[in-house]
């Protein structure tokens, strides 16, 4: 398998390669030269475990990078991690209504299903080769914790995650700042998360820095984390044994680009549905041809508080059928107006009959973790709820699986002032409120940041 940037000025990559890169040295993001399909029927079927099915759907990603024996290993080992047996149990909560839980990892979010194997990953290649590389990522909430669960205490790796100072809720923070490891480095910056997504891409677009600190990156600007995203989309559509609709609560479009490519792959996904709190772009992209960039507007599920969704540009790839000089000219001009303009035929080639799109405000919101819980017993985030609303609102003739993100613990103020009750965090994280913290406070400011990351590597070196 090799690999493409999606702006096309990037050298073609294996796998082992892309995993250490995560950005393409263009500025680009790295996707497949080509889509394999799915293993057939039989061999999925034969699968006993979720990580059983993850070897096989991610292999052919993986290429002769890693020896099948080592993928296999790795993927049973960051599975066993979870706290459901399943890993990413089916729950039903009305008719053709589903959810899928993937919060049963060790910090309670979605992120965990992908990042505990592309920190194994991260593992695994750096030790063969003898390397070390320093990870920087942006989070709006989730993937920071759940980056820094993957590879604390790594021998070959240094974390740096940025967030927006007051953005996360108190538990996603605490996950953060609370791990007591010298390779990771929690960093609250006075900014949105994408003033924080913006400082991560201009250091990678700082040549010399990127090669002298040998930046990489685990949030999904990184292939890996897409790639093993598309697991549970196909394991969803194989447990219910029917074509299906997914709706998921989106921020940076990778979890439901994974759905999109668990498509093309053949899994029996019928549509995606795009479910948006108040910052719309992407449904407002989706419903109106419109992707006009808007302030920042906070709100009860902060994960999905993003104007600029980075990994649209994989599909915005795709859409140019591969053409990365167009890609690349979009996005200059999307950037720098404000606005992103694309081919009418292009757009419903690619979007129409493929996705759909809707939006709930924070009083819808809460109002459906309120019905949920009244009708199911069943507490869930409000990021879930924005789902399961979209959801409900968009019906489907198929069943429709809405991706539970974060376990409603993660946001205990939104669901008590739903429903009078606070939902606790399992007992190995009883204690997280009373847990030191430990973070760094920095201006938006890109020389600041680099400075305070090669300060950090040096700690450690």
């Amino acid at each position: 398998m090799r690999y493409v940037s999606t702006r096309g000025q990037a050298p073609e990559l294996g796998f082992a390669d892309v995993l250490l890169a995560g950005l393409a040295s263009d500025g680009g993001l790295y996707v497949p030269a080509e889509w394999p399909l799915l293993p057939p029927r039989h061999e999925l079927d034969a699968a006993q475990s979720y990580a059983e099915t993850a070897h096989r759907v991610i292999a052919p990603f993986v290429g002769d990078d890693v020896e099948p024996g080592a993928l296999a290993d790795m993927c049973a080992d960051a599975y066993a991690t979870f706290r459901h047996p399943a890993v990413v149990p089916l729950v039903q909560i009305g008719e053709r209504q589903w959810v899928a839980e993937l919060f049963h990892g060790p910090t309670l979010s979605f992120k965990d299903v992908a990042l505990q194997l592309v920190g194994r990953l991260f593992d695994h290649v750096l030790d063969r080769r003898r390397e070390r590389v320093t990870i920087v990522g942006a989070t709006s909430g989730d993937t920071g914790s759940a980056a820094i669960e993957a590879v604390r205490g790594c021998a070959h790796i240094d974390v740096v995650v940025l967030f927006p100072h007051g953005g996360p809720s108190e538990v996603q923070r605490r996950q953060m700042t609370t791990v007591v490891a010298p390779n990771v480095h929690a960093v609250a910056v006075d900014g949105t998360f994408d003033d924080c997504q913006d400082l991560v891409k201009a250091m990678f677009n700082d040549a010399p820095f990127r090669e002298r600190l040998r930046l990489s990156a685990v949030n999904s600007i990184n292939w890996a984390r897409v790639m093993a995203q598309v697991v549970y989309h196909v394991v969803a559509a194989r447990t219910l044994s029917a074509p299906i609709s997914t709706c998921v609560p989106t921020g940076n479009f990778g979890n439901i680009f994974a759905g999109w490519v668990a498509r093309r792959m053949g899994a029996p996904i019928d549509d995606l549905v795009v479910a948006s709190n108040a910052n719309d772009i992407l449904t407002r992209y989706v419903n109106d041809d419109d992707m006009t960039i808007a302030p920042v507007v906070s709100t009860l599920s902060p994960s999905m508080d993003i104007q600029v969704s980075s990994n649209f540009e994989r599909m915005l790839w795709v859409m140019n059928d591969g053409n990365g000089a167009l890609t690349a000219e979009q996005q200059l001009r999307f950037r720098q107006l404000g606005r992103l303009v694309t081919p009418p035929e292009a757009r419903q080639r690619w979007l129409d009959g493929a996705f759909r799109a809707g939006r709930a405000g924070d009083d819808e919101v809460l109002d459906e973790i309120r019905r949920v819980h009244a009708e199911t017993g069943m507490f869930v985030d409000p990021h879930t709820a924005t789902g399961t609303l979209v959801a409900r609102r968009l019906a489907s003739p198929h069943p429709t699986v809405t991706m539970a993100t974060a376990h409603p613990a993660k946001f205990p103020d939104a669901v008590e002032r739903a429903t009078g009750q606070r939902p606790p965090l399992p007992d190995d994280l009883a204690d997280l409120y009373d847990r030191p913290e430990r973070v760094e406070r920095v201006p938006n400011d890109l020389a600041v940041v680099e400075d305070l990351v090669t300060a950090a590597v040096a700690a450690t070196a």
